[in-house]
Parts: C-alpha cells; structure tokens; sequence
C-alpha cells in the first residue's frame, strides 16, 4: 500500500512542478511584454529627440530662416485649403443665379 502512496504523492509533486513551472513561465511572458513596451517608448523619444534637434539645427541661421518661411507659408496654405474644403461645398452667398 505504501508504493500507491508514494506513487500518488509522486503525481502529485510532478503536478505541483508542472503548475509552478506553467506558473513562471506566464510571469516570463508579461516581463517580456513589458520590456518590448518599455523599449518600445524609449526608441519612440529617441526618434522625437532626435527630429526636434534635426529641425533645431536646420532652422538656424540664414538657410533656416529662409527654409522655416517656406515651410510656414505650407503650412498656412494647407490650413487655409482644409477650412475652404471642410464646408463641403455649402454655399457662403445668399444670392441666386437666375
């Protein structure tokens, strides 16, 4: 009798070892997450960082003034363009063609 004994508290620490281990590795696998995550942001600032000191230096002296012009006359035209476009076509004038 004392073999099934110890057979069964075999099954049952093989279980117990099973758990633990299926256990540790679903812990492995949020770590990993969240270390993809984590290194994830971190290139996202770095590219931030480096593409605000790229503009920083490429706005500066006679070069960039003339560049940051162009690029401020863009971007009041492409602002101007969505507001006249963003009506849809609806009409400002009350008057009709006859």
């Amino acid at each position: 009798m004392s073999s099934v004994s110890s057979a069964v508290g075999n099954l049952v620490q093989a279980l117990a070892g099973i758990g633990a281990s299926l256990l540790n590795s679903v812990f492995a696998v949020i770590q990993a997450i969240f270390a993809l995550v984590q290194d994830f942001v971190g290139s996202v600032l770095q590219l931030v960082q480096a593409f605000i000191a790229f503009t920083a230096d490429l706005f500066q002296g006679v070069v960039g003034f003339v560049a940051a012009n162009f690029f401020g006359i863009l971007l009041i035209g492409g602002v101007y363009y969505w507001y006249t476009h963003r009506q849809g076509g609806r009409s400002t004038s009350q008057k009709r063609l006859t």
